[in-house]
């Protein structure tokens, strides 16, 4: 399919209000458009992931979703609420979580203190609760016994890997029944392949203990293949196509099909380096 509207359905169905709805949303910098009428839906559970080349408005997908900007024109509905207003101006925002690309651990905190951040500035919870939610991220991620050291002594891996617990944590002041919206920016980029398959697996793994939906922004082919179920193609602001990861495989789309290929010849015009 070919349509700048399209919807992603669940496989297999999921029944209920989507977890994610962009409505015709555009986002615009002055008489720059980074966004232009972007429409689809993400059900719970669903794996998505944004591709496209540089410069197409992946990051602005997640800043927005993450609450970071508001859209110039449409709709962005987190369970079926209107996000209205920024992050930081809501009284109790969507459990959105990002993952960056830097795992953006903090140097002078231990790892518990890391992965228990948000628990420890904004819960009620008793020290021994924190522990125990914190003890049982790290564990999901192969690295419980680590609370007590400081990320500076840790590799590159292992923090990574710190940063999908700390989006794994439990937090019992949102809504019971709402699972997190997990967002992964560029997760694997500049990893060799065996710690991209590590990471990648991380992701499907993180993604379904928290049982919640993700959306992940990467450029790297294996990332997309085994980590997503549905994929959105984007490019000048625009959503190209979106269908089932066996469908991206097999499309015949233009901009699909230069994108898996890597190919100069195409719609997608190269950006000048």
């Amino acid at each position: 399919m070919n349509n700048s509207k399209a919807s992603l359905t669940p496989s297999p169905p999921c029944k209920g209000q989507p977890v994610l709805e962009f409505g015709n949303l555009s986002m615009r910098w002055g008489s720059n458009t980074v966004l232009d009428g972007i429409s689809l839906t993400l059900q719970e559970g669903e794996r998505l992931a944004v591709v496209g080349p540089s410069g197409t408005g992946k990051s602005t997908v997640l800043r927005i979703l993450a609450g970071l900007l508001l859209p110039s024109e449409g709709e962005l509905r987190i369970n079926g609420i209107a996000q209205r207003y920024l992050r930081i101006d809501q009284p109790r925002p969507p459990d959105v979580r990002l993952v960056f690309q830097n795992p953006a651990l903090l140097g002078s905190l231990t790892v518990g203190q890391n992965v228990g951040f948000l628990l420890y500035r904004h819960s009620r919870l008793p020290e021994r609760e924190i522990r125990a939610r914190v003890q049982k991220a790290l564990e999901a991620v192969g690295l419980l016994g680590i609370e007590t050291m400081l990320p500076g002594e840790l590799s590159g891996g292992m923090q990574k890997r710190v940063s999908f617990a700390r989006a794994l944590i439990d937090d019992p002041s949102q809504s019971s029944g709402q699972h997190p919206l997990l967002l992964f920016d560029e997760p694997t980029a500049g990893l060799d392949p065996v710690a991209c398959t590590r990471i990648e697996d991380l992701i499907v793994t993180t993604s379904r203990l928290a049982g919640g939906c993700s959306v992940v922004v990467s450029h790297v082919m294996s990332t997309i293949l085994r980590c997503a179920q549905r994929v959105a193609m984007l490019y000048d602001g625009r959503l190209q196509w979106c269908g089932s990861i066996e469908e991206f495989e097999q499309t015949a789309n233009p901009y699909v099909a230069q994108f898996r290929s890597g190919s100069l010849q195409g719609p997608m015009q190269p950006t000048e380096l």
